[in-house]
């Protein structure tokens, strides 16, 4: 379990905008010196096979640049693990990814997928990269992560967030962050780090920062759409703020039980 919960800005989105007209503007790369002053502990990009939103050229640089760990989120194909290990970010996030969706719908199957993401994780971890792999809140999954010696996972929220948009009398999302609190603990018996991100907002992030298992947060979309309106550095402070008193109060909780307990 961990106290400190650390957040990593995914800045994709700045580069969504940027190549909508093509050009240089927005810059991703300044939108995570941003970060860093606003109080980001690292930086999220996830490269994609279409690069659709994030460029070569930008991981080139953000590993150049910036002095925040960066997480490069990759789908695991020969391409992107050349990649990697070219640039050797601080941590890359294995992802599923087809190039007909939107955004990331689902977490990896590294169930069903152990003979192709063995040889991934351990190329990657022999570079002294990082690996986490990206995955639904399933033990399961949370079991075949750590079969493949991948030291972190990281939790799919979206189901979670979702059912906070759309589920008016909270069942839904109530079972959902269940599953989330169940997994965190699975990974942390198991000796895994582990994070959590997909969808998170102001309204729905306090319920998963809360969770002591959970060591890292990342957020990107809500985060880059927010600061539209009040800045990004005034979103991603108010989003540090929530994530801190969410996790206070979830141990200040866990002290009052322990005490309880222990009488």
């Amino acid at each position: 379990m961990t106290g400190y919960l650390r957040l990593g800005v995914n800045i994709d989105h700045v580069a969504t905008i940027r190549n909508a007209r093509g050009g240089l503007h927005p810059d991703p790369l300044r939108a995570a010196h941003q970060a860093a002053a606003a109080g980001a502990d690292g930086i999220t990009a996830h490269l994609r096979e279409d690069r659709r939103h994030i460029s070569d050229h930008d991981i080139e640089r953000l590993t150049q640049e910036i002095d925040l760990p960066l997480n490069l989120e990759m789908a695991a194909t020969p391409e992107m693990l050349e990649i990697a290990l070219r640039h050797c970010p601080h941590a890359a996030c294995i992802v599923p990814e087809k190039r007909e969706e939107v955004t990331t719908e689902g977490g990896l199957d590294a169930v069903g997928n152990m003979a192709i993401l063995r040889p991934f994780v351990a190329k990657l971890r022999d570079a002294g990269i990082r690996v986490s792999l990206f995955i639904d809140p399933d033990v399961d999954q949370i079991e075949a992560a750590k079969q493949l010696g991948a030291p972190v996972v990281e939790l799919h929220t979206g189901a979670y967030c979702e059912a906070v948009i759309e589920n008016a009398d909270g069942a839904s999302a109530k079972s959902e962050l269940h599953r989330i609190r169940q997994a965190a603990a699975v990974a942390s018996d198991l000796g895994l780090e582990c994070h959590a991100g997909h969808g998170l907002t102001f309204e729905s992030v306090a319920p998963v920062a809360a969770i002591s298992e959970i060591a890292e947060l990342n957020i990107g979309h809500f985060l880059i759409g927010e600061a539209i309106f009040t800045g990004l550095e005034s979103a991603i402070r108010r989003m540090r703020q929530l994530m801190n008193e969410a996790r206070a109060a979830g141990q200040d909780q866990t002290s009052t039980s322990a005490e309880v307990i222990g009488q």
